[in-house]
């Protein structure tokens, strides 16, 4: 056992955490006292105290012989990862920017390369301590007397409780990965060969441990795979100059080959935010020259994505050119592999956003509030820009028109960011009486908000 923090130090957070919980005023919204935040819903403001999760960010140990840690609710990837690297593991599954929370990941959803073989974030975890609405801290495990709390809490973005200490399951990882980026033309073949990569988890008698997609158009798509590896030799860096997702194209009919430390490919999007860094000039060769390193990276574009949201600078420029503003369209969404090349299609057609990052994943279990089949293929699509605004005014046109595909292809949407439900179809696809009664249990003076007015109604 590794222990990373003096003893009594969680007990002590704990104790500040549920103090300021008691003082917060039964009628004042509750909410987290931190300063960055991985959500693209906009929220009321105000003035109520926060919750103090000012120590609870950190690893607590790491158990090395039964490969798991726990890890407070508030500790990011990239510290949980930096520790667990060096011991030569990793969290089954590590969403892709490093300023995601453990706890976020789990009250909402994450997902990454590994999840075709360990599904999402939440799947790994084997316990985790809550604050309850009520104001109680349970231990919640799968088959415990809370294991209604522990299936419903993934995906209820905080409106239960807030997780305090989570034990995740760790891997084993090699310190390199060799990528194959596998070219298609033609996106059924490439939905076919994901399928059969999922299925197998190799591709050409080679073992594949990651896969994710990007689509740049309907005759320009990758399949990238990656394989763990400790053979040593020379490596890409893509925290520079490069450009990971730029480094994926290519002409030619046969796979084009990189390799990455295990570290850097864990990150590989983080530099850039996927792609969205072009949006502040960021991928210009001169300007990217006189950008400082430490500010490539995402927790600094939200910094930008804030001050945008705060003064309107984005509309006053188009307004300023003549041109409407502009309507974000940020999402992540899940269909059936065998619906994917469909809604890939659609999209490409009616909403003017390239690229797109494509993840498969296969959840193990059931997970009321994010009702995907066990054991079936999905694959999430995601897309983070913004097109022109509606000319009727309608500031959600695009995205209403997302989620009447998603659902029609029998698939789901993530809820961090914008959406446009009514509240019957909401409750329809996102937990329902399941929730009802999660409330009543852990939050019966309604304490919290409940999940439709965070995700929809943005109180």
């Amino acid at each position: 056992m590794v222990l990373l923090q003096e003893p009594g130090r969680h007990e002590r957070a704990v104790g500040r955490l549920a103090e300021s919980y008691r003082a917060i005023p039964a009628d004042a919204p509750v909410r987290l006292a931190k300063r960055t935040s991985n959500l693209f819903r906009a929220r009321a403001a105000s003035s109520a105290p926060g919750l103090d999760v000012s120590e609870l960010d950190g690893v607590i140990s790491i158990d090395l012989q039964a490969r798991t840690a726990d890890v407070q609710g508030m500790c990011t990837y990239e510290d949980l990862v930096a520790a667990t690297l060096a011991h030569g593991l990793a969290p089954l599954v590590v969403p892709q920017l490093k300023t995601i929370t453990l706890g976020g990941a789990v009250t909402g959803l994450g997902i990454e390369s590994t999840s075709f073989r360990h599904g999402l974030p939440h799947e790994s975890v084997l316990e985790m301590d809550v604050l309850t609405g009520s104001g109680e801290i349970v231990t919640a495990t799968p088959d415990g007397p809370h294991a209604d709390l522990f299936h419903g809490f993934p995906n209820s973005y905080g409106t239960l409780g807030y997780a305090t200490r989570l034990r995740i399951a760790l891997e084993p990882v090699e310190p390199y990965v060799a990528l194959r980026h596998l070219r298609f033309r033609d996106l059924g073949q490439l939905v076919a060969t994901l399928g059969r990569v999922v299925d197998e988890r190799t591709h050409d008698g080679i073992a594949v441990d990651y896969v994710d997609g990007v689509v740049f158009s309907g005759t320009e798509a990758y399949l990238t795979l990656g394989t763990q590896t400790a053979e040593p030799g020379p490596t890409s860096d893509y925290t520079g100059q490069g450009i990971f997702y730029r480094s994926i194209q290519h002409d030619g009919p046969e796979p084009r080959r990189d390799r990455l430390t295990i570290s850097d490919y864990l990150w590989r999007w983080d530099t850039d935010w996927f792609w969205c860094s072009r949006a502040f000039g960021a991928q210009h060769p001169v300007v990217r020259r006189l950008w400082p390193a430490r500010y490539r990276r995402s927790s600094f574009y939200w910094k930008l994505i804030a001050l945008d949201h705060r003064f309107g600078v984005a509309d006053r420029l188009e307004a300023r050119h003549g041109r409407p503003p502009r309507e974000r369209v940020v999402q992540d969404i899940e269909v059936p592999l065998e619906r994917t090349e469909e809604f890939v299609s659609w999209f490409l057609r009616e909403i003017p956003i390239e690229p797109l990052w494509l993840c498969p994943v296969r959840s193990r279990d059931r997970w009321p509030l994010y009702p995907l089949r066990p054991g079936q293929t999905y694959v999430n699509v995601g897309f983070w820009s913004s097109v022109p605004q509606d000319p009727s005014g309608d500031t959600g046109a695009a995205n209403r028109l997302v989620e009447q595909q998603v659902t029609a292809l029998d698939g789901h949407k993530s809820l961090y960011s914008d959406s446009f439900y009514d509240q019957d179809q909401f409750w329809q696809l996102y937990g329902g009486e399941d929730y009802a009664d999660l409330k009543k249990r852990y939050d019966p003076d309604d304490r919290l908000l409940d999940l439709y007015s965070k995700a929809v109604l943005r109180k």
